[in-house]
């Protein structure tokens, strides 16, 4: 059985672990509405700008779409951009996305890593890392899409690549984070409105300046910045919920345990005071 100074000693060390997990707990709150304001204000930005590409392609020739749009089918390869924390610590968040990772990836794909958790697991799963970037402990800007959108050029345009998918996880409410898979290249119209109407050609008698043909391709480059920014979004307010019910629970348990201990302390400290009773009460019966 444990002695009193080790019980004392594990009750301090439970106190310590406390007073950390709520801080972090504290601190994930503070960005958590911060988080949450990026990621929901964008979202409506990129649907629309998804429903306005779908509305200008019908207006174009389908030999003069641009490269984003073109699905060529050469080689079968996927460029994987996987989103995760640079940090732990927040549940099963990372856990969650390697396992997406297995089931939709296969040894010929290609990737590449936000997040210094995930670049560990890929590199042990694939030798196609194509390259790392650090996501970061603050809210990301928008400069992070920037040598990672290079890259997708470098790798779709020029064929390496037939396909490229975004692997990150998305906020659902405060105590769910799921792993979500969205096709970023070739990009495919919205057939359909947020309503769920069918989007229909309305820009017969409108002029366009130079003309579509020249419109779409900075638009859709657009549209792949911004998509892929959401997800870094996304992926950041996923992990401050993570991470903050996480050390939630964290500082729940170590309060039981501390209960737990000093409860064991006082029961040993009673029967030490009971026994040295005892060792009094007999020594003053033996000497009467």
């Amino acid at each position: 059985m444990a002695s009193k100074l080790q019980l004392t000693r594990r009750i301090k060390t439970a106190q310590n672990i406390s007073k950390t997990t709520k801080a972090m707990q504290m601190i994930a709150a503070s960005r958590l509405k911060k988080a949450q304001e990026a990621a929901l204000t964008a979202r409506p930005y990129v649907e629309k700008l998804l429903e306005v590409t779908g509305r200008l392609t019908k207006g174009v020739e389908k030999a003069l779409l641009p490269v984003y749009m073109k699905d060529a089918k050469q080689n079968g390869k996927t460029l994987f951009i996987v989103v995760a924390p640079d940090k732990g610590l927040c549940g099963g968040l990372v856990t969650n996305l390697a396992r997406e990772i297995l089931q939709q990836s296969s040894a010929q794909d290609s990737f590449v890593t936000i997040g210094k958790k995930i670049e560990s697991p890929v590199a042990r799963m694939t030798k196609n890392l194509v390259a790392s970037f650090p996501f970061g402990t603050t809210l990301p800007k928008y400069d992070v899409v920037y040598p990672i959108s290079k890259i997708i050029d470098e790798q779709f345009v020029s064929g390496n690549v037939d396909k490229v998918v975004l692997i990150s996880t998305h906020f659902v409410n405060m105590f769910i984070q799921k792993s979500h898979v969205t096709n970023l290249l070739p990009i495919v119209p919205q057939e359909t409105d947020q309503n769920g109407k069918k989007i229909e050609q309305k820009f017969e008698f409108q002029l366009f300046e130079p003309d579509l043909e020249s419109i779409l391709p900075d638009l859709l480059k657009r549209y792949m910045e911004m998509a892929l920014y959401q997800e870094i979004l996304e992926s950041y307010l996923s992990e401050q919920s993570a991470r903050m019910i996480a050390m939630q629970n964290a500082t729940t348990n170590a309060k039981d345990i501390i209960e737990d201990l000093k409860l064991e302390y006082n029961k040993k400290r009673q029967a030490e005071i009971t026994s040295q009773i005892l060792d009094i009460t007999g020594g003053m019966t033996a000497n009467n």
